[in-house]
């Protein structure tokens, strides 16, 4: 058999998941900590998927939950992973809904649908490695590099000074773009903040906020106004994220853009948000909303829009997948899980590097090993 047939008429042979908690180096607070929502964040779980085939190609993905899910995305993600067992790993879409059916009486969204992304994501990097390519070369990229920006060094639960150096060394170390927190209780505080931010960046450079939900309507009208002197590439979630009729009137009211839905999880959720035109900005997160499958969706459905991309956190995978869509996008920059993978991404003039390397272009490092806390396999996969 020839190695084009012996590809074509591969089967899914073994797959593995596991759950690993990647400790933060100390705890960070947005607005939904200040409010009495959420605790401070100290941990992230992940649910990483590892998927091999008969021929022997392999591939890796990943979902995450902050705070609280991850043990229950793993259960469910055990629970459905035998039915990928003997399966042609090129029916992408077709096992995507075979896994979503499969687990279907907990509805399609939220966690049913987050336990399918470590899934999904790992088989479309099997895919592109078995093509040679870069996953952005094979979804067909339309650049080489996506513009970026740093979320990590703004937190509340920082004080200014540190924002301050933070920011002064992103820029050093070549980022294109600053997101700040915003959401204290007094609005003051929060004008200070950003005034001092932009100060310190100087006028022109993008400049984004981000309330984390927090706001009421009327704070959100009266406070995006006040902040439009800033010049911002845009104010993120300022309103519940399933306040889509609230999304859209600020989006038409004020000059400053409007991103969200990174909270969603499916495709049709961020439908609502674009048919609607609830915001100039989307901000899908592909392990949230069941992996590259329906994140493609989301996409196709944006550019239809003319509403611009820009992903949620993951930037592991979300550089490619940006790389692909039509219109310039942002990429947030988080190097918190750095130290999970064996390789490094490579930032240059405010703009991040679509990696060579085949498929994703990560894989698990011995310290991620060492933080592993369970794992099933399934078939052959040793």
């Amino acid at each position: 058999m020839s190695t084009q047939q012996s590809i074509s008429s591969d089967e899914i042979s073994g797959v593995k998941v596991s759950l690993i908690y990647l400790p933060l180096a100390a705890p960070i607070s947005d607005a939904k900590v200040l409010t009495g929502r959420q605790k401070p964040l100290t941990e992230i779980a992940f649910v990483f998927a590892e998927i091999r085939t008969e021929v022997g190609f392999e591939g890796i993905g990943f979902g995450y939950s902050k705070r609280a899910g991850g043990p229950g995305m793993y259960a469910h993600a055990k629970e459905i992973a035998d039915n990928l067992i003997g399966e042609d790993p090129n029916d992408i879409s077709k096992l995507w809904d075979k896994l979503c059916w499969a687990g279907a009486s907990m509805g399609r969204s939220g966690l049913a649908t987050q336990a399918i992304a470590p899934f999904d994501i790992a088989l479309w990097d099997l895919k592109a490695k078995r093509a040679g390519l870069p996953l952005a070369k094979l979804l067909g990229a339309h650049r080489d590099s996506v513009q970026c920006y740093n979320t990590s060094g703004g937190y509340l639960s920082t004080p200014l000074e540190q924002v301050l150096e933070n920011i002064e060394k992103s820029l050093g170390n070549g980022i294109g773009g600053i997101k700040l927190k915003v959401g204290q209780p007094d609005t003051a505080t929060d004008l200070k903040r950003v005034q001092a931010v932009r100060e310190k960046l100087g006028d022109g450079f993008p400049f984004m906020v981000d309330a984390n939900q927090q706001w009421d309507r009327s704070t959100a009208q009266r406070f995006g106004k006040v902040l439009e002197q800033f010049d911002l590439t845009w104010i993120e979630e300022p309103l519940d994220a399933y306040d889509h009729v609230g999304h859209a009137a600020l989006a038409a009211s004020l000059d400053t853009p409007i991103a969200t839905g990174e909270m969603l999880t499916s495709f049709d959720e961020h439908s609502h948000l674009l048919t609607t035109n609830a915001c100039d900005f989307v901000q899908p997160d592909a392990p949230r909303v069941g992996g590259i499958t329906p994140f493609l969706k989301i996409m196709s459905l944006a550019d239809f829009h003319r509403i611009k991309l820009a992903p949620h956190f993951a930037m592991e995978i979300h550089l490619h997948l940006a790389a692909a869509f039509p219109q310039e996008p942002w990429l947030e920059h988080f190097e918190w899980l750095e130290p999970m993978f064996n390789e490094r991404l490579v930032l240059r003039e405010g703009r991040m590097l679509v990696p060579k390397r085949p498929g994703l272009g990560f894989s698990l490092s011995d310290q991620a090993l060492a933080w592993m806390v369970d794992y099933q396999s399934f078939g052959s996969f040793a």
